[in-house]
């Protein structure tokens, strides 16, 4: 397995050799070894989450309160989709940029957004699977989500595709207005948190 930082610190993509016969294809997209070397510590997988997504679907942005945050490890094992890590963190050298990672049934890459970061994906073919190892459970009173289409963090959002939205991220807030409201997580937080994980 192959790793890689991304641009946005603490987040990174990794990439699982495939393994093509007459019968199919194997691959083990999570490998703990080389994730614990690379980013510093173990992933605790408290959930796993599971999506499928139409064609055009776009979910997110979505992020989580920190503490305790909610770190992801992600990959599509089904389909096509775009995948964006977006940096919500105040105070953050690279606080509102973005990267962008094509993730496909094919690579089986993966990538691995630590708390405090917004993920976002848009689905590239029909049948689209997700999958998600989550650090913490699902708190609906600590979770968050910004505009996906918010102009100032301009996600290059296909424009060849009739995007899919829920009600909840249609009516999410700006940047801005988020931060405004302090409901984004503050980076000295996650600075914070990440180094608990490493020294446990």
């Amino acid at each position: 397995m192959q790793a890689r930082a991304l641009t946005i610190p603490d987040a990174f993509e990794f990439r699982a050799n495939t393994f093509p016969d007459h019968r199919g294809v194997f691959a083990a997209p999570y490998q703990e070894p080389v994730f614990s070397k690379t980013v510093g510590h173990p992933l605790t997988v408290a959930q796993t989450n599971h999506s499928v997504s139409r064609r055009g679907t776009i979910r997110g942005i979505h992020f989580a309160d920190v503490p305790p945050g909610q770190a992801k490890y992600v990959y599509c094992p089904r389909g096509r989709l775009l995948d964006f890590i977006v940096d919500l963190r105040v105070g953050s050298p690279t606080f509102g940029q973005w990267d962008s990672v094509e993730l496909d049934d094919t690579a089986l890459n993966a990538v691995y957004l630590p708390e405090g970061l917004g993920h976002a994906f848009v689905a590239l073919a029909d049948d689209t699977a997700m999958s998600y190892l989550c650090s913490t459970g699902y708190h609906p009173g600590g979770e968050h989500g910004i505009d996906p289409f918010d102009r100032d963090l301009a996600l290059p959002w296909p424009t060849d595709i009739e995007p899919i939205l829920s009600d909840k991220d249609t009516a999410a807030p700006s940047l801005i207005e988020a931060r405004r409201t302090g409901l984004l997580p503050q980076y000295t937080d996650c600075l914070a948190h990440y180094q608990q994980l490493r020294v446990v």
